[in-house]
């Protein structure tokens, strides 16, 4: 395969349109055939995988533009490893769990340096809703500034976990993903998924103690 950088033809950096199937070749026939060097084979991998990987990478990290750079770093990263694959069916897997550990890396390097990041608040939504209830009833200045700082301990003992316990708790308690939804995302377990959402439930209770 000539060049390793991913092709711009298979990808735009937003928006991809599906090309036509070469034939009636199935997944692994179209890996085989990139594997060899077929650009539109590619391309065809690229359509069935782009939508996928960002509805991943989107829930992960709630933020469009670190979503964006996530796919295309791992579609340009799977162009690249097409050469060493010795199984066609082993790709699916493979861009997969690419893009979730670069989704963690994104969560790690958020932990490290929050201020980084200050509009990819993973509680917005959270506290958007508590302040259309807020203003929905006679402002009480008092209450008002107990809920903000109740929240901001929260983001604080969030920024604290470990980054596989958060994207967990972000998925399941924030985004509403199931034990098996999860999993997927994150290449593990359903029961893998419980612990680590045990634990980080109980960090959490532990740092919220004077909220309760």
């Amino acid at each position: 395969m000539a060049g390793s950088e991913l092709p711009q033809a298979a990808y735009n950096g937003r928006s991809s349109s599906r090309p036509t199937q070469p034939g009636s070749v199935d997944e692994a026939g179209l890996v085989a055939l990139a594997r060899d060097g077929d650009l539109t084979a590619f391309e065809y991998l690229v359509a069935i995988y782009q939508r996928r990987l960002f509805r991943l990478a989107y829930r992960m990290l709630r933020d469009r533009g670190d979503a964006e750079d996530v796919v295309q770093d791992t579609l340009t990263a799977g162009w690249r490893i097409l050469p060493t694959l010795t199984r066609e069916e082993a790709f699916g897997g493979w861009v997969y769990r690419t893009a979730t550990n670069r989704c963690l890396d994104v969560l790690r390097h958020r932990t490290s340096h929050p201020q980084d990041l200050p509009g990819a608040d993973p509680l917005a939504d959270v506290a958007a809703a508590v302040a259309a209830r807020e203003s929905e009833r006679e402002s009480d200045p008092h209450h008002t500034a107990e809920v903000a700082a109740e929240l901001q301990a929260l983001r604080r003992a969030l920024s604290l976990l470990p980054a596989d316990q958060r994207a967990c708790w972000l998925l399941r308690e924030v985004h509403g993903q199931s034990y098996a939804e999860i999993g997927a995302a994150l290449r593990i377990s359903p029961q893998a998924v419980r612990g680590r959402l045990a634990r980080a439930r109980q960090r959490l209770t532990a740092a919220m103690t004077q909220w309760r």
